[in-house]
């Protein structure tokens, strides 16, 4: 007879693979410290830990912006809004990451810059506003703009299915309320929703700490690129992209350890009111 899964039948598991992660962690983070190569490396890696997650925050706050308003024309009761919500989506989920981080930073850039300048060539003229330059843009913004148009669109699909998930009759109760559409969506919609859209939504969270090293081919100085620089000068490639796994690890790791306890607690909350 085949025993369901713990996870399946509601009974908890110990976590024998968290200790084991955690000891290894603990014996890669004594090696560290007793080693003066690896804390040399670490040492350098780290630097570009602020900037990662920097980018992973900004950009992650822009994409959820811009899924949000993009899942809300996608459920509109206009079929214009709703046809150009699929259009997005489906244009930006069709194009690599890596592809669309190129064509932001070398293409479309310089095209907003151009454009801008057109439009705005009688403001030049009259002295109000100066040019815009392709250079007035940094690398960073480019990427954190990619990063986010390219996860907007995950995000607006995360959105439209949480949003969809909701009881219609409660949307329903809260017309027979008086309740204004906005207010439906803030005190009905909305907290229903968010609980059924926390786990993939924190997935694509944690997804876009991974991603975000993508932002070392424009050179950004995030983890990943002062391992880059660290390893093209001393060749010590085992040593370095080892240390750059290693904090990578402890990031998402962790990070996804905090946003399963938050899942839990939102869980036990939605049951006690139930």
């Amino acid at each position: 007879m085949v025993k369901a899964a713990p996870e399946l039948t509601g009974k908890s598991e110990f976590p024998w693979w968290l200790v084991t992660a955690l000891a290894f962690a603990a014996l890669a983070g004594f090696a560290i410290f007793v080693s003066d190569l690896y804390s040399q490396v670490f040492k350098t890696v780290a630097k570009g830990i602020g900037i990662t997650i920097a980018v992973t925050l900004v950009a992650f706050a822009a994409a959820s912006a811009i899924g949000l308003g993009v899942a809300l024309m996608a459920l509109s009761r206009s079929a214009w809004l709703r046809q150009s919500a699929r259009f997005y989506v489906e244009i930006i989920r069709g194009i690599p990451i890596l592809v669309l981080l190129f064509w932001i930073a070398f293409a479309g850039v310089p095209a907003f810059v151009t454009g801008w300048n057109f439009l705005s060539a009688s403001l030049q003229q009259a002295g109000l506003i100066g040019p815009l330059q392709v250079r007035d843009v940094s690398l960073l913004w480019r990427a954190v703009i990619a990063l986010a148009i390219a996860y907007s669109s995950f995000i607006a699909e995360i959105f439209r299915a949480g949003i969809q998930a909701v009881d219609v009759g409660q949307i329903e109760a809260g017309k027979a309320l008086g309740l204004s559409r906005y207010r439906r969506f803030r005190h009905i919609v909305w907290p229903q929703a968010f609980r059924t859209i926390l786990p993939p939504y924190s997935n694509d969270f944690v997804a876009m700490v991974k991603d975000s090293s993508l932002v070392s081919v424009l050179g950004v100085a995030d983890i990943t690129q002062m391992g880059k620089i660290y390893a093209a000068g001393s060749f010590r490639f085992f040593e370095t992209y080892s240390i750059v796994a290693y904090i990578y690890l402890i990031l998402t790791v962790g990070l996804s350890m905090a946003l399963r306890a938050l899942e839990r607690r939102m869980r036990s909350r939605g049951g006690e009111r139930e």
